[in-house]
């Protein structure tokens, strides 16, 4: 769940995502692309919003994932898998673009403790970036060996993603609790759009998680 302070700023902000979020991409640009548009069965939309209403975010889980519905269908696998390849791919982006707000100094007029609660951010952000495309390439190799592997090297697989979406959620609550304690959202535009942009992507490694934690092993 979000800390209090970022949530907080979700709230001030209001219903838009502000142009750091804009500038995001989209769940295609993911490793996993989704097919042509294309009619998902009904028992893939139903098994969505089933998987979906056991996460914290089921509004944003079941948008997120729709698109990929004709792919994962019934797979715990394959569904799992995508909110990895989702949240791997907002992650990065806002990694590259928090980079660059700091190396532009685009955060110029507010105090030193909030530049340096950024620069920091920046850096919490790429560690977390890195832990979500380590979750996403574990879920990946699952994915593609199918029924052929073991229920011992599925559960090393399940801890293993379980352990890197963990960790980049810490990564993602110490970036944005640190900017909102300098107060540097309420002065900044930038600190604020950095801020928003993260709370995003807590939402989406909360949902991969849960998703992860919903894999069913083998006896």
């Amino acid at each position: 769940m979000a800390s209090a302070a970022a949530a907080f700023l979700l709230i001030i902000a209001g219903a838009a995502w502000p142009s750091l979020i804009d500038a995001a991409p989209s769940p295609s640009s993911s490793s996993f692309v989704p097919p042509p548009p294309c009619a998902p069965p009904r028992s893939a939309v139903e098994f969505l919003r089933a998987r979906c209403a056991s996460t914290l975010y089921g509004v944003a889980c079941y948008e997120s994932l729709l698109p990929y519905a004709c792919i994962f269908r019934t797979s715990h696998v394959k569904l799992a898998r995508a909110a990895g390849d989702v949240n791997a791919a907002w992650i990065s982006s806002i990694s590259k673009r928090v980079k660059e707000l700091v190396a532009r100094g685009a955060a110029g007029g507010t105090a030193v403790a909030e530049s340096a609660a950024l620069r920091d951010c920046a850096s919490t952000v790429s560690s977390a970036a890195g832990l979500a495309k380590q979750a996403a390439a574990e879920l990946a190799k699952l994915d593609a060996a199918g029924g052929a592997v073991g229920s011992s090297n599925v559960r090393w697989a399940i801890s293993n993603a379980q352990t890197w979406l963990s960790a980049s959620m810490t990564n993602e609550a110490t970036c944005a609790d640190g900017v909102a304690a300098t107060g540097a959202a309420a002065s900044s535009p930038v600190a604020r759009e950095v801020v928003m942009a993260v709370v995003r992507a807590r939402e989406l490694t909360s949902i991969a998680l849960a998703l992860v934690y919903g894999i069913p092993v083998p006896p």
